[in-house]
């Protein structure tokens, strides 16, 4: 006989389920057609008696409608096979929840770790859902699930709702009432660019590079590989990637133009000295074995697979480029927020408390997130290769490991809050790079970000576990929405998030004023 250490919470769930089910009187016999379902796809699995057990009778109390006395001997059958016991927490019954059972989408990446704890440590259970964690193929089809309706909401990354809220790319109103993470990405290189580059960087007393390594020690090979008509390509995940824009933002730092996008343009290459081009996250690593790349901006905890391979390695990351930077948020239809603003507020809390839980104590429960993360369901990376980059620390190739304690920041410096001002600098580089074609105002910028971005809802959120004592009062800002002028990005340029034409007029490198991209250059 087999037991299942997380039986009790399976069966909560199901429990739940059965009870969603009796409320709304369905006679299709829908959801325990999808547990049949569920228990064929698993016929073959090492399936705890306990589960057995519990899709067994609640076939049958649909088939002869006792349902009290059904889950009664169901929760008694399945009690009595695992010993009575249980060590994650049951869901908390709130029948006024619009839509407890969920679907959420997300890329396996190391920075979708508080949807995974919500779900894996009970978060989302204490608010009474009972959540599905997809993974998705690639960030368009995961924003055409969030926009369709087929995902409830989704790990997204921070341009996507702002993109689809002007109509970059996919159309749609999208809303972020949270941001998950802050920082989280890094510029790997090959090993055969990197070794163009190596020998001309300054050196510490260990004989290691200095960091932070600017995109000057690239430039001379890039136009010298240029010139012979073998440009250096560069992979990035999206065209309103936080990848994008920071490997944009550190190439022109050190005098790289990026190139820019024409209208209805999706490579970005026009007047461009490096091209760029999109690459699915866990692709990364071989399309640069393959030579297909030279190099690539991604996330966690693909530039360490690259140290892990030797097939390349990193150069910098987001932490020295655009510190503080939002990564990814949480997000959702508008649609879905109006509809379901109790729903709404349920998925706020429960990924709250899983910031919280990431940060806890100096990071004391990331080694048990690292071995959550590392499953196939999530991540399904290597716990080692994970942890190089989410225990506070950053290994650059073999023998550099260094301290990186701000790489992945989850609650701590009010991390989960949706700036508006983290906004408004998205649109400057969508606006940057010819993505926004035309020159806006700055109450456009403003306008813009507050439609999407939804700090109201997080605090609502934040001051309600507040008043329960889950949280403590200081964890959350008091602010108008905007971060005081932040001074921390690699070019030494301020960004004042209320003054969003000022910022752009400061780039060598970029549209200014009234610029708009043609097909011979920027006029």
């Amino acid at each position: 006989m087999l037991h299942c250490k997380k039986c009790l919470h399976i069966r909560q769930n199901r429990f739940n389920s059965i009870s969603i089910a009796a409320q709304s009187q369905r006679s299709d016999h829908r959801g325990f057609l999808e547990n049949t379902n569920w228990q064929r796809r698993h016929a073959n699995r090492n399936v705890p008696v306990c589960e057995a057990a519990f899709l067994f009778w609640g076939n049958r109390i649909m088939a002869k409608k006792h349902l009290r006395l059904a889950i009664a001997l169901a929760l008694s059958s399945a009690l009595t096979a695992c010993g009575g016991g249980s060590d994650a927490p049951a869901p908390v019954a709130k029948g006024d929840l619009e839509k407890p059972v969920l679907k959420l989408g997300f890329i396996k990446l190391t920075d979708m770790a508080p949807l995974a704890i919500a779900k894996e440590k009970g978060f989302f259970a204490e608010e009474g859902l009972t959540v599905t964690l997809e993974p998705q193929a690639n960030w368009k089809v995961l924003l055409d699930g969030v926009i369709g309706g087929q995902l409830d909401g989704a790990h997204m990354l921070a341009g996507q709702p702002i993109a689809a809220s002007i109509g970059l790319g996919a159309k749609g109103d999208l809303v972020a009432p949270l941001s998950l993470d802050l920082n989280g990405n890094a510029i790997t290189l090959s090993n055969r660019v990197y070794g163009m580059i190596e020998p001309t960087l300054p050196k510490g007393a260990d004989g290691k590079p200095v960091h932070p390594i600017s995109a000057a020690s690239l430039k001379p090979v890039a136009d010298k590989l240029k010139a012979e008509g073998k440009p250096i390509k560069m992979g990035m995940v999206f065209p309103v990637s936080p990848h994008n824009y920071e490997l944009r933002y550190w190439l022109a730092a050190g005098g790289i133009n990026p190139g820019y996008y024409l209208p209805g343009d999706v490579k970005g290459t026009t007047s461009a000295d490096i091209q760029l081009s999109v690459t699915p996250p866990p692709q990364m690593p071989a399309t640069m074995e393959a030579g297909t790349i030279d190099g690539y901006s991604v996330g966690e905890p693909w530039n360490q697979a690259a140290v892990e391979k030797k097939i390349g390695v990193p150069v910098i990351t987001d932490h020295d480029i655009a510190n503080f930077n939002p990564e990814k948020v949480f997000g959702l239809s508008k649609a879905f927020v109006e509809a379901n603003p109790k729903t709404t507020q349920a998925l706020l809390r429960a990924i709250i408390k899983a910031q919280m839980w990431l940060d806890a104590d100096g990071g004391k429960n990331r080694e048990e997130a690292v071995k959550i993360l590392s499953q196939p369901n999530y991540v399904g990376a290597d716990a080692k290769v994970i942890a190089r980059s989410m225990t506070g620390t950053f290994t650059y190739g073999p023998g550099d490991t260094r301290p990186a304690p701000e790489f992945n920041i989850f609650f701590g410096n009010y991390a989960g809050y949706p700036y508006y001002s983290d906004a408004v600098w998205y649109l400057t580089q969508m606006r940057r790079w010819g993505q926004i074609a035309e020159e806006k105002p700055d109450a456009w910028y403003a306008d813009t970000a507050k439609k999407v971005y939804r700090p109201d809802l997080y605090m609502a959120a934040a001051e309600s576990l507040v008043a329960e004592g889950k949280a403590p009062a200081d964890a959350f800002p008091e602010t108008d929405g905007y971060r005081a002028d932040q001074g921390k990005f690699i070019d030494g340029v301020t960004y004042n998030g209320k003054a969003p034409n000022t910022y752009l007029a400061s780039f060598k490198i970029g549209l200014r004023g009234s610029q708009r991209v043609t097909a011979a250059g920027v006029k």
